[in-house]
């Protein structure tokens, strides 16, 4: 056994050992050597230098052979390190009366390979022990120690649960030991992504030092626990005519490849893959969708509305249909959720709903009722109705003494659809001034208008016609030296209505003053005829007898 306190040379695994020899050279020194202890304690000289030859001398030792090198100083130097060198080393200076003797001790050391961690598994099980690999540290000296991590902690060994178990082997030839820890594992769920690692601790020239491994992470494998359905879809909400796809997913590792869906209406589920695809669905899909392991053990459910949307217009296409009359028109709408509805007339958005109970010519144009599903998106319905309002050609004739007295304007209003045709013909001397001009046709209504300058009462007359009818009015024009009542030639309905109505009093005032003076008349006629009258009831006869003939003269003369 080595001695506590002895002088002691720290050497690495290959590099050169140097040993100084640490006596004082004393006066008259014959010789130096060297030598080492062999484990029974008998010497092995190695080496020899003398004072007064300087000349020097190395044994034949195998172990040494090569590898030596003393100096004037009696420094021994060793190359090539080996842990056979690891030994009691003796510098011995020789005089003709002492022999000194200095002993050192040499220590070797070798840095192990990095750790490795071999024979892997290929993947953990949980609530199974199994192998999970070796560690292994090669050419380490002295011998090392080896420990396992999981995610940076120590792993104890635990019965049953983590088992640890460490060999050493040693090389004969070199000296080195390799370090192989086994390690046997019983993982859970949570080491699916556990980090693995080993580190071997060894000493050094300058002391205890680690060298750490690779993390190595397994797959884990683990029995699924919960079953998940999904409905793939690229919007949140669903329409008819989409397309479902289905996803049933398993948490377990590796997750199931395969499961039962349930389907609304179908009694028995249907084995697919974790995906099932529905093409082109209607709203009778809508309905709680089922999917299970194939075991039938664990199930999920989701319920998938399928939004729908109908609107019914009626009437709807071209409908064509007479002036005056009513139309009744409806909108319906069937959705699956609340919709907005709205119309649409000639791209111009409707306030209200349109509604015809006695149709003009400005209701005639293309109707759109417009639905849209709100949230979801791109489900939008519209429908269209085309209105035609048709009506017989309807003249209303106006005259007018342009300002220049010299000729008079003669405009022919005309209603109805499909547009009519207008003719004008004159009858009487005058010519026609300019061609017949007409204003835009708006609502089933326009004018034609003509210049004349006639030279004596004419009549013009304004012919309309269509595929439904033709209309002829005629208007008598005086001569333009003779004045006469001007009419307005633009008004509207409403103007017609009240000139209409002023004439219509005129000519009524007119009619009563002539009726009053003619009662008056008659009254004082049969009071002087009363007073010339010799017999009362005679004369009475007989007055009422000329007062019929006068009566029957007088009507005669208003007549005429």
């Amino acid at each position: 056994p080595l001695a506590l306190g002895l002088y002691t040379v720290n050497a690495v695994y290959g590099d050169t050992i140097t040993m100084p020899c640490r006596l004082e050279v004393p006066d008259g020194l014959m010789f130096g050597k060297w030598k080492y202890e062999m484990p029974n304690g008998s010497p092995v000289f190695i080496a020899f230098r003398s004072s007064t030859k300087k000349n020097v001398q190395y044994d034949d030792v195998p172990d040494y052979k090569d590898r030596l090198s003393l100096s004037e100083n009696y420094t021994l130097s060793i190359k090539n390190a080996r842990i056979s060198d690891e030994k009691r080393f003796v510098c011995m200076l020789v005089t003709e009366d002492d022999v000194s003797e200095e002993p050192t001790i040499v220590k070797v050391f070798k840095q192990p390979s990095q750790p490795e961690i071999l024979h892997q598994a290929d993947f953990l099980e949980t609530e199974k022990l199994q192998m999970l690999g070796e560690c292994v540290a090669r050419d380490s000296y002295p011998e090392g120690n080896v420990t396992w991590y999981k995610n940076g902690r120590v792993l104890q060994p635990v019965e049953e649960v983590v088992v640890i178990n460490l060999q050493k082997i040693v090389d004969k030839s070199t000296g080195l030991f390799t370090m192989t820890s086994s390690l046997q594992y019983m993982p859970t769920k949570e080491d699916a992504n556990a980090k693995f690692s080993c580190i071997v601790t060894y000493y050094g020239p300058s002391g205890q030092k680690t060298i750490q491994s690779e993390p190595v992470v397994f797959d884990v494998h683990y029995p699924t626990e919960k079953v998940t359905i999904q409905v793939l879809s690229q919007s949140t909400t669903i329409k008819e005519g989409d397309n479902i796809t289905l996803k049933c997913s398993g948490n377990g590792n590796p997750p199931p490849q395969e499961f039962l869906f349930y389907i609304p209406g179908e009694t028995e589920g249907i084995r697919s893959s974790d995906t099932y695809v529905m093409i082109d669905v209607r709203r009778n899909a809508t309905g709680e969708y089922k999917c299970s392991l194939t075991d039938k053990s664990m199930m999920d459910a989701t319920t998938i509305t399928v939004h729908y949307l109908d609107l019914q217009l009626t009437p709807s296409g071209e409908v064509t249909k007479q002036i005056g009359e009513a139309l009744p028109v409806s909108c319906t709408i069937s959705s699956s959720r609340n919709a907005t509805v709205f119309w649409i007339k000639d791209n111009t958005r409707m306030q209200t709903s349109p509604s015809f109970s006695s149709l003009q010519y400005q209701d005639a144009g293309n109707y759109i009722c417009e639905t849209t599903l709100q949230e979801v998106e791109g489900l939008k319905k519209r429908k269209t109705l085309k209105l035609i309002v048709e009506g017989k050609p309807q003249i209303k004739m106006t005259k007018k003494t342009n300002t220049n007295k010299m000729s008079k304007t003669i405009v022919c209003h005309v209603e109805g659809f499909p547009k009519p045709a207008v003719q004008w013909t004159v009858t009487g001397s005058g010519s026609i001034i300019n061609k017949a001009k007409e204003t835009k046709y708006v609502n089933g209504k326009f004018s034609s208008k003509i210049v004349i300058a006639p030279e004596e009462n004419v009549t013009l007359t304004c012919i309309a016609e269509n595929q439904l009818e033709r209309t002829v009015t005629s208007l008598n024009v005086s001569a333009i030296s003779i004045p006469e009542y001007d009419e307005p030639e633009d008004r509207n309905d409403d103007n017609s209505e009240k000139v209409n109505d002023q004439a219509k009093l005129i000519v009524g005032i007119v009619v009563g003053l002539l009726l009053a003076a003619l009662v008056a008349g008659v009254v004082y006629w049969l009071y002087v005829k009363k007073s010339k009258t010799a017999s009362k009831h005679v004369d009475k006869d007989l007055g009422n007898i000329e007062e019929n003939k006068k009566l029957e003269e007088n009507n005669h003369k208003s007549e005429t």
